[in-house]
Order: C-alpha cells, then structure tokens, then sequence
C-alpha cells in the first residue's frame, strides 16, 4: 500500500492545481461585459477604486467585477495608480484584458467635432462637454492674453485658431495639448493655395476668418456666401463701413435678435460695424470651411448693398446703388410686418 501512496499524493496535487487553475480560469479570464455592444467606462482625476468599481458595475457580470475589485486590491490599483481616460469595455473581453488596459492607461480615442461656436464660452461649455476639461477654466484661459499668445494668436482671434473639422483626442487631454494640435491643424489648413489667395486680396488668414465669420452669420447657403464675401470685400476695398448686422447681435451678446432696430446700431463696441471701419478685432463665432473659402474664391462685382429677401429664403438682394438697396429693405420689412416679427 505504501507504494501508491505517492501516486495518491500526485493526484491530489494535481487535482488541487487544475481546480486553482480552472477557479482562477473562470474569476480572471471569462467575459467581463454582460453587454452586447461596446461599452465605455470614463475615469476622471477624481476616481477612485471604490467609484471605479461602482461605474464597471453598470457594464459588467458580477463576478467579473469582484475579480476586478480583488486584482486591484492585490495589484495597486489605487490612488495615483488609476490613470484617467475613457475605456472601451468589448464584449467577450476578459477582465484581467480590461484590468490590464485600464491600469496601463490603454484607454480609446474620442472623435472630437470641433463646433462653429459663436464665444469662447458656449466653445468652452461644448468642450467640457465632450472632453475632461473644466469649462471655467477653458473659458478664463481663453480669456487670458499671455495664455492665447502661445498659439500665435490673441484674445480676439483666438477663435480663428480653431478649424471646424473632426479630430481623433484623448478625452482627458489638456487644453494645452488640444491647443498645440488646433495650432497644427490651422497650420495645415492654411496651406500655399489659401494663404497665397489671402496675401492677393490684402487680408492675414485671422482677417480671412473675421470676414468669413461675418458671411457665415449672414446666411446658411453656401452657394451664396461668396456672392456676400464679394459684397463685403467691395465695402472694404472703398472704405465703407461693412454695416453687418450680425456684429450688432455679438456686440450685444443677444443672437436672438430677428430684427436689428436703428437704435441698437449705437451700441458702444469695437464690433459694431455701423460705427468703426474695416473688420472688427476677430471673428464674431468659428467660421466654417465653407465660410473662409467663399472669402478667398469670392465673387467679382460690382454690388456694395444687399438685403435678405422678402420670401425668407436666406438668400438676399444685391445693389450697386443706395437707391436700389432702399427698395429691397423696404420689400423686406413689409415682409416682416406682416408675419409679426419684431
């Protein structure tokens, strides 16, 4: 009998590693998501383990996030350890693959679509938004000289620097770096056929964005816009003051305004252009592609007036004379009168 005894022993042992082997097998390595779809965990500066677990516990099996909680504890997943991002949580993905990704800061990119925002705190509002960034902070930093001087660019430009297009970020990225790749984009964007079309008519690529910041406001169709940069341009090149109303609604701060009444055209501002010549210190939101290549390739004429149709199209009447133009506001605001709209 006492030959066997070994055997017995090998067995045993053997039984008890294959048993550790297949608990560890199924605590470790089975599906951590009990979701079909990828999921998406977000872990910010002020995560902890504990808030950690509470957040995987809406996407995860039970006792997949048990393993992660004891993988944690005995790993150093804790205080400085945990590395903010956004995590993608696949389906079939182990949760020792998660533990790994998230404990090594493995997190997944965010598509980031930088929006036409007309100030620099409805931008900072859509940025804290989508990434992990304080939007007060975002907003006194954009607020702040030395800080836009960075970048080339000054408090009244700032918003030329932005390019509207989608981009591929870290969602805890900080503002100094999405500034540095908004840089690199614009510098991208400006590139030997834009910035020689700029240097032809006159204008610096922010001048370019101020103007076409303006045509952007003015209507939504872009087939028009470059009838309307032509017009604007046309004021510019004689000396007129552009007379834009949309600088009335930035200088007023009230993008509800329908109708610009006389009175509001006296509003103390360096954006209105009822009372200074030339283009106002920046542009009045982030203009568009469409906006700032309609200002390059503009339409050659000879209109200085025009005013926005009677049928409520978007589009406008164009004049040569103030006479003309005269007869195409007042088609205008029998229009308006007689929808109510004040």
């Amino acid at each position: 009998m006492k030959t066997f005894r070994p055997k017995i022993y090998v067995y045993a042992v053997l039984a008890v590693v294959v048993a550790i082997a297949i608990l560890l097998y199924c605590f470790f390595f089975t599906e951590f998501s009990k979701q079909s779809n990828t999921e998406y965990i977000y872990i910010d500066a002020d995560d902890t383990t504990d808030s950690v677990v509470v957040k995987l516990e809406k996407v995860g099996n039970s006792h997949a996030v048990n393993a992660f909680s004891n993988m944690a504890r005995h790993f150093g997943y804790d205080g400085d350890k945990i590395r903010t991002g956004r995590y993608a949580v696949e389906p079939g993905e182990s949760t020792f693959s998660l533990f790994r990704k998230m404990k090594n800061g493995m997190q997944s990119p965010v598509k980031l679509t930088m929006p036409e925002s007309r100030t620099t705190d409805r931008l900072a509002a859509v940025l804290a938004h989508k990434l992990m960034l304080d939007s007060a902070e975002v907003a006194e930093q954009l607020a702040d000289q030395e800080f836009c001087n960075k970048y080339g660019c000054d408090t009244s430009t700032v918003m030329a620097l932005f390019i509207p297009d989608t981009y591929e970020v870290y969602w805890n990225i900080s503002l100094d770096k999405l500034m540095k790749k908004m840089e690199k984009a614009n510098n991208n964007f400006w590139n030997e056929e834009r910035t020689t079309k700029a240097n032809a008519m006159g204008l610096t690529k922010d001048e370019v964005a101020t103007l076409a910041s303006i045509v952007d406001e003015e209507t939504a169709n872009n087939s028009e816009k470059p009838m309307i940069a032509g017009m604007y341009f046309n004021r510019l090149k004689k000396g007129m003051p552009l007379q834009a109303d949309p600088t009335i609604k930035f200088a007023l701060k009230d993008f509800a305004l329908r109708r610009i009444y006389h009175k509001l055209l006296t509003v103390d501002s360096p954006y209105n252009t009822y009372k200074n010549q030339g283009l106002p210190p920046g542009p009045i939101k982030i203009a568009s592609v469409a906006g700032i290549d309609a200002v390059l390739n503009y339409v050659h004429h000879d209109y200085l007036y025009m005013c926005a149709k009677e049928d409520f199209s978007g589009t406008h009447n164009f004049a040569v004379t103030y006479a003309e133009h005269l007869q195409n506001a007042a088609k205008y605001t029998k229009a308006l009168n007689n929808r109510g709209i004040k």
